[in-house]
This record gives C-alpha cells, structure tokens and sequence, in this order.
C-alpha cells in the first residue's frame, strides 16, 4: 500500500496551494482560476439574450466544470486526514466537509445536481443558478493574496472589530446629534435618526452622495467635525490590515523554511519526526 499512501500525498500536495517549486500544483491552481474565470463570463453572458447555439456550449461547459469541481471536492474529502493529521481520519474529513472553503466548493457544485433531485419551475431554477458565483469565492484557495487577505483578517479580527465598534458608535451618536439640530429646518429631509444614520454613513466614509446634508450653521459646522473625525476613524483599520500584512509576510516566510526541513513517510504518508 506504499504507492497508495504516496499517490495520496502527492495528490494532496497538488491540490493544496502550490510550493514555488512545485510546477504540477501550480499548473493546477492556474487552471481552475482559468476555469473559474470562464464560468464567471457564462454567468454574465446568460443575462443577455444569445443564439441557441451559445446555450448549447455553455451546457457543455458548465458539465465539463462541475464534473472538474466534483472531482476535487471528492479528492480534497479523501486528502483531509493529511490536512489534519493529528485527528482521527473520520473526523478530519468530517471538520474539512463543515469548513468554510468546503461548504463554498459544494455550493460551487450543487446548483447543478439539485435539479435532478428535486422538481423546480423556472423562476427557482433561476434562483440555484445564480448561486453558480460562489465559484468566485473558490479563486481563494488558488492564490496566495486572497489567503493572505483572510489570514490577516482572521489574525487581527479582535482589533478591526473593535474600531469597527468605534466608528459604529461614532455613527449613531453623530447620527442622533445630526437629527436634533436638523429635524426642524429640514423636516422632510432628516425625518428621523435612520436618515441622520444614513447622513452619517456617507459622510464618515467619505463618500458624500450629496442628496442629504446639513443646512444650518449648527448642522455644517457638526458635519465637519464628524467628517474630519471619519478621515481618521476609517484610516485606523486600514493601519491594522496594513501592519497585518506585514506580519503574515515575515510569518509565511518562517514558515517556508521550517517546512523545508520537514520529510514524510513514504509508506503511512505521516510527518517524521524531527530529533
């Protein structure tokens, strides 16, 4: 069984997020983001009116894709006991199959299969269809920036939340004040602190919509101290993604030494050792 066990790790190792030297798993990756990509185009082309002709390459497409993504869903619930080896097998392919990437791989396939279990009429059919964009999402697992992004967030998801907290309650109190000073000049404009809220929003974030906005000398000089409060507010999180980063770069690069170091089994496929 040491040719199983080695097939297996290989196939892990391909289907993983490739090394710099490993041209097999890059090719991989580079070809299901193409394959993404494309199905990302048919999605929007199925909007427009198109020959028949079109409906009948597309098809084509869409079954040559899932039976690709099906395929590497199977294989990835196969290699899951390598993902987690220091669980049981049963349950390392139990925790990949409830993991977020797994759950966005099957709902990448299962708009395509539900048709054949349950009877839909066209408007829900459109519906599962358009569930087919969660295949956006899979282009995550193919590219080291979209980890890299999620890896900084899930590492500084305290802090961000927390100045997402202050900007929150920045909003609200801005958002009540706002309200006060302009209900009676502006009736119909600030009907209540929900408009305010909605005043407040586009202002702390920079945007300015311009179709509601203060009126009285109060109101003005209100929306300018929380506008220059928002510059300094909304610059907070990107300080803490930005020095995220940083961080995840001189981690990755640790880690990309240790891992040179680090040999496998060639009959069990399980780490050895060090020492």
């Amino acid at each position: 069984m040491a040719w199983y066990f080695k097939a297996k790790r290989r196939i892990f190792e391909i289907i993983q997020s490739s090394k710099k030297n490993d041209i097999e798993s890059k090719i991989f990756d580079i070809s299901l983001i193409i394959l993404i990509l494309l199905n990302v185009c048919l999605i929007i082309a199925d909007t427009f009116t198109l020959p028949e002709k079109y409906k009948e390459i597309s098809a084509y497409a869409e079954l040559i894709t899932v039976i690709i993504f099906t395929v590497e869903y199977v294989l990835r619930i196969i290699t899951a006991d390598l993902l987690y080896p220091d669980k049981n097998p049963i349950v390392a392919r139990i925790r990949y199959i409830f993991s977020f990437l797994a759950l966005i791989d099957l709902m990448a396939i299962l708009p395509f299969y539900l048709p054949f279990v349950f009877s839909m009429d066209l408007r829900v059919l459109r519906m599962v269809k358009i569930t087919r964009l969660f295949r956006v999402f899979k282009i995550n697992r193919y590219t080291d920036a979209f980890s890299s992004i999620l890896k900084v967030f899930k590492n500084k998801k305290n802090e961000l939340l927390s100045s997402f907290f202050i900007v929150l309650l920045l909003m609200v109190v801005a958002s009540v004040l706002m309200f006060g000073v302009e209900n009676k000049a502006q009736p119909e404009v600030f009907r209540n602190a929900f408009d305010a809220l909605w005043w407040a929003l586009i202002t702390l974030t920079t945007v300015g919509y311009g179709d509601i906005y203060p009126i009285t000398v109060l109101g003005k000089i209100l929306g300018s101290i929380i506008a220059i409060l928002g510059i300094g507010l909304v610059a907070v999180p990107t300080g803490i993604i930005s020095a995220g980063f940083v961080e995840s770069m001189n981690h990755e690069k640790e880690q990309e030494k240790e891992s040179d170091e680090i040999k496998y089994c060639p009959y069990c496929g399980k780490r050895i050792k060090r020492g």
